[in-house]
């Protein structure tokens, strides 16, 4: 577990590098203003899970990761875009994200929409600038588009809206989920994937091995929503219950949602088989995202 620590660490210094290398230039920006505020957000912490996992993938399938790098600092940046629209007055409403004022309560609610709409164009501008075959490029683009926008992260956040104040089934929310959530691990796992040579079967292994990752971090979020110390989450818990949220411990119960946490890990982990040794960094990341917090 200590070398995996020690992993998890290097890597995600390496996304602050990423990051930092991509904002460094001041005189992309017409607004000192709009370049504050997202790089308030931006830089304010986080787990990095996203373009952690990009890069993890490549490295396991022995592929191109200074692409797969780039490609999880462009879908890290569309994540922060979807958590300062989040916060705001007229989503989750919510004052605290990762310990700081969230966005809109320091920027006012203009500029933080304005820093989110920033952050989503200059991640395809990214994309756009991966050193890859042409074609691949165009796959991870079309990817992420699609896992960002009204088939995936987008579509799921209007479903959970529309949830609000309704009981919905199991089978519902996890449709919720795997939009809202499950699409952008999905992304970053499959960009990781199209920066290496893959075969069809492991592909598809790693494309279940998403959606149940994706499902595993939602039911854990849900759980640490009730339980969670709001000092290490660095946010206000209890924010799904004041806004009538669908989650899993309303729908099954605090402890058969812990239990549907653990069966869709082992469900992950199983899809890992096949690679071996090589997955042992994706394996512990799962236990990782499980045991975080309860």
């Amino acid at each position: 577990m200590q070398d995996f620590e020690k992993k998890l660490q290097e890597y995600i210094r390496d996304v602050e590098k990423d990051l930092s290398l991509l904002f460094e230039d001041k005189d992309l920006y017409l607004s000192e203003t709009l370049l504050d505020s997202i790089k308030y957000s931006l830089f304010s912490g986080g787990k990095r899970l996203r373009p952690v996992l990009s890069r993890a993938v490549a490295e396991m399938l022995d592929g191109d990761v200074a692409s797969a790098r780039m490609a999880g600092a462009a879908i890290e940046m569309i994540h922060t875009y979807s958590l300062i629209h989040d916060d705001l007055p007229s989503m989750d409403n919510d004052n605290y994200r990762r310990g700081k004022l969230t966005n809109h309560r320091v920027y006012g609610s203009a500029v933080a929409i304005l820093a989110g709409d920033g952050l989503l164009t200059y991640a395809f501008n990214v994309l756009s600038r991966l050193p890859l075959a042409p074609e691949k490029t165009l796959k991870i683009i079309e990817l992420i588009s699609v896992s960002a926008g009204v088939q995936g992260m987008v579509g799921g956040q209007v479903l959970d809206l529309e949830a609000e104040n309704k009981e919905i089934g199991l089978e519902e929310m996890k449709k919720i989920h795997r939009a809202k959530t499950g699409a952008l691990f999905r992304a970053a796992i499959l960009s990781g994937a199209y920066c290496s040579e893959i075969g069809r079967e492991d592909l598809l292994a790693l494309d279940r091995f998403a959606e149940k990752l994706g499902l595993t971090f939602q039911i854990v979020d849900d759980i640490l929503d009730v339980v969670g110390d709001e000092e290490k989450l660095g946010k206000e818990t209890g924010s799904d219950a004041k806004e009538n949220k669908a989650t899993y411990p309303v729908l099954l119960g605090l402890e058969e949602a812990k239990k549907e946490a653990e069966k869709t890990a082992r469900e992950a982990r199983e899809e890992l088989k096949n690679f071996g040794e090589k997955a042992s960094f994706l394996l512990e990341l799962m236990d990782f995202i499980v045991v975080r917090q309860f």
